[in-house]
């Protein structure tokens, strides 16, 4: 799974939190000056290509919604970033890099562990 725009992640952000939508709706839900419709329209049948989106057909136009959860997208993203930076599936490297980097507490990594293990 690609990467995605900051554009099209804002147009999946909509999708996610609302479900599905056809795309003058879509258009409704941007702050003003809204995009032209034929910009947004053209940028969410690239998601529906890309496998972000998948429509359903009302007489002439399309209902589109997410083929892909919020979930798994940051899964995929997360372990991309993670192959990239760590050469692999060490997220003990990540981790400790945040520890490193003060970006989590030892008290938030106990609280991680006791999760984990009422789990």
């Amino acid at each position: 799974m690609r990467n995605l725009t900051k554009k099209e992640a804002a147009i999946m952000g909509y999708f996610w939190e609302r479900g599905a939508l056809f795309v003058r709706e879509l258009r409704e839900l941007y702050p003003d000056p809204k995009p032209h419709f034929n910009t947004l329209s053209t940028q969410v049948r690239t998601l529906e290509a890309d496998g972000f989106l998948r429509h359903k057909t009302y007489g002439p136009t399309y209902q589109y919604e997410p083929a892909v959860s919020r979930e798994a997208y940051q899964e995929s993203t997360l372990t991309t970033v993670v192959d990239k930076l760590f050469g692999g599936n060490s997220y003990l490297q990540v981790v400790s890099a945040f520890v490193k980097d003060a970006k989590i507490t030892v008290e938030e990594l106990k609280e991680l562990i006791a999760e984990i293990e009422n789990k």
